[in-house]
């Protein structure tokens, strides 16, 4: 896909938004990476999901995301044999018991989620590793002594030694004597050292190491040497309690690199559930719908909205604390009985927006996204869109804007084909308009050849008559509110826009008789081509004609889609109760069973299926119960 349109129409932003959906690190990436995709299959299948994982984010079904972190990396170097910390074992344990989560998940899904069933059934439930690291190592990354029996030894000895510790301490303090030669009463500590803090001129009246000096120079802490065999059995005991928790890591470490490839996967899955996820909370919170997409180069956008105008919007209104204005919807077609759209009208008339709505909701749809448009929209699969949108000059290569644009559109020429969208921007600006026109009708004509989808604004009147030429086009128009001299960016199809240049001028108080000279002019030229002014009635005719056509057609094919679910509903459940009655048929003695007007699960004792009745052991005694009362369980 070309990269220009994906900035021009702002597919980055939408990148960012539906990042802003995701659970962690792993769904953010996945987002900011999207891609349109280029097969059918491939997009319908990625619709189906998001489409899926909106109903399961209403049923309340939302993925539990809980612990899960991007350790791809810890987990290979545990497959090469590096040994993880306790610290980056607890990431590991966190994201263990977050695959039991999803795989408890999967089992509440509805059946008639089956993609998204089929899509995590092969994530493993490896909870029970994570269970032997938090048995091991607590919240805080300490390892705790039931590690290993020999840990606890260890640590017990530890205990023992600093007991004894204290014991000598405690004894030297209440020594009168020694008393007198600290400088306070009680002992400190200097590394993994006790001390006592003995005044410098009384050095030689005790035994033992100096550890350090005062900043004064006036006290020394020094370890009595009755502490100091103690300290080294200590410092021995250190030493194993090391080596047995390094011992316990590598243990834990080869735990995690036996399921490493089951993880690998299981993260990469669940990568891609969380971007899927993101998806359904975007097409939620902004009220999208599943486009349908074809082959044919059928585009139809039904009340289609700006995604990012909407998020304009309420940024607006959370910085104001007011209601967000909303986003004017515009209906757009194209490959239905015309390929190219010609749309004229006033300056600031929201042409451009049309044309950046449908090109950004066509990336959106490609790439596997639900659309802010209307339930029946439909979305070619474009093996491109191309877009010359805006007022770009090219400093590095000292091109005005009229030849950057020329640039621009020789390239997109050269690009289409008969499977592209391309958007042009106020075709003909720029220059003279006698040649602009005469340059615009050229490129079209081109377009027309590559047999593309065109959709091109322009203000030049000469390109408004083209597509009475060419059955191939249609005009469409945006329409203007003369009261308030505002645009009103709805897109009217068939029409082509007036600039009401006069009737703004006859508003803004310009002279009378300027007006009115004005007025003349415009009737002398009118009056030269009233054949127009007819056939554009016509083709106003028949695109209204046209649109009623359409949208009757999408009625009766939301109609019969309507009677095909609730044809599929009651096939459902024609098979689910056939297969309740089976399971009813096959009970033994013994098998579990559900009796829902008693609340409690019991077991068959035995069946009598000639009088429909089966008796089961509810706990509180042998009773009677109708067949069609009870429910199987499973084993």
């Amino acid at each position: 896909m070309d990269s220009h349109t994906l900035e021009l129409l702002g597919f980055d932003k939408i990148r960012e938004l539906l990042a802003g959906y995701a659970a962690c690190s792993l769904g953010k990436e996945l987002a900011r990476q999207l891609e349109p995709l280029q097969q059918l299959e491939a997009v319908r299948g990625e619709l189906g999901l998001v489409s899926e994982m909106v109903d399961a984010l209403g049923q309340g079904l939302t993925p539990p995301f809980g612990g899960l972190h991007d350790i791809r990396l810890l987990v290979k170097r545990a497959a090469i044999g590096s040994q993880l910390t306790a610290e980056q074992l607890l990431e590991v344990a966190d994201t263990l018991t977050c695959t039991g989560n999803i795989y408890r998940y999967r089992m509440r899904l509805p059946d008639t989620h089956t993609r998204l069933i089929e899509m995590l059934a092969p994530i493993e439930d490896l909870g029970h590793i994570a269970r032997t690291i938090t048995g091991c190592i607590d919240g805080r990354g300490h390892v705790l002594d039931m590690a290993s029996r020999e840990l606890a030894q260890i640590r017990q000895k530890l205990i023992d030694v600093e007991e004894r510790v204290q014991n000598v301490i405690k004894k030297l303090l209440k020594d009168p004597q020694l008393r007198q030669i600290l400088r306070y009463p009680n002992a400190t500590v200097c590394g993994d050292h006790y001390v006592l803090p003995v005044a410098v001129n009384h050095r030689h009246k005790i035994q033992g190491v100096v550890h350090r000096t005062s900043a004064t120079g006036e006290t020394l802490f020094i370890e009595p040497t009755a502490i100091a065999a103690l300290s080294t059995e200590r410092a021995v005991l250190k030493g194993e309690e090391e080596r047995e928790i390094r011992r316990v890591l590598r243990k834990l470490t080869g735990e995690v690199a036996k399921v490493a490839k089951p993880l690998t996967f299981a993260i990469e899955l669940l990568a891609r559930l969380d971007l899927l996820t993101a998806k359904a909370r975007f097409s939620r919170d902004y009220h999208m719908q599943e486009p349908d997409l074809n082959n044919e180069g059928r585009l139809w956008l039904r009340q289609a909205r700006h995604p990012l105008l909407e998020h304009l919007f309420r940024e607006e209104a959370h910085q104001s604390s007011s209601l967000a204005r909303e986003v004017v919807p515009i209906e757009v077609r194209l490959g239905y009985g015309f390929n190219l759209l010609i749309i004229t009208g006033p300056n600031t008339g929201g042409k451009t927006v049309c044309l950046k709505t449908t090109g950004l909701l066509s990336l959106m749809a490609l790439a596997g996204m639900h659309i802010p448009a209307g339930q029946g929209s439909s979305v070619p699969m474009f093996s491109d869109i191309l877009a010359d949108i805006g007022d770009e000059q090219s400093l590095e290569q000292s091109l005005s804007t009229f030849s950057s644009h020329i640039t621009r559109i020789g390239h997109i020429l050269r690009t289409a084909d008969a499977r592209s969208l391309v958007l042009l921007d106020e075709l003909g600006a720029g220059t003279d308009p006698t040649e602009g026109a005469a340059l615009g009708r050229a490129i079209l004509d081109e377009l027309d050849r590559l047999g593309c989808r065109a959709m091109v604004t322009t203000h030049l009147g000469d390109l408004k008559t083209y597509a009475f030429n060419n059955e191939r086009a249609e005009n469409g128009a945006v329409a203007f509110d003369i009261e308030t001299l505002r645009p009103t960016y709805k897109l009217e199809i068939g029409q082509f826009g007036m600039s009401n240049a006069l009737k703004i001028a006859k508003r803004l108080k310009l002279p009378k008789g300027l007006l009115n000279r004005a007025h003349r002019y415009l009737r002398r030229r009118q009056r030269r081509a009233p054949e127009l002014v007819q056939l554009q009635r016509l083709r106003e005719d028949a695109e209204k004609a046209r649109s009623e056509a359409l949208a009757a057609a999408h009625q009766a094919e939301l109609q019969a889609a309507e009677l095909r679910e609730k044809a599929a509903a009651l096939e459902r459940e024609r098979l689910a109760a056939q297969q309740l009655r089976e399971a009813r048929l096959r009970l033994i003695p013994g098998d579990r069973v559900r009796v829902p007007k008693f609340d409690k699960v019991g077991k068959v004792v035995r069946t009598d299926f000639k009088k429909n009745v089966v008796v089961v052991n509810l706990g509180l005694g042998q009773w009677d119960v109708a067949l069609e009362d009870v429910f199987p369980e499973s084993s």
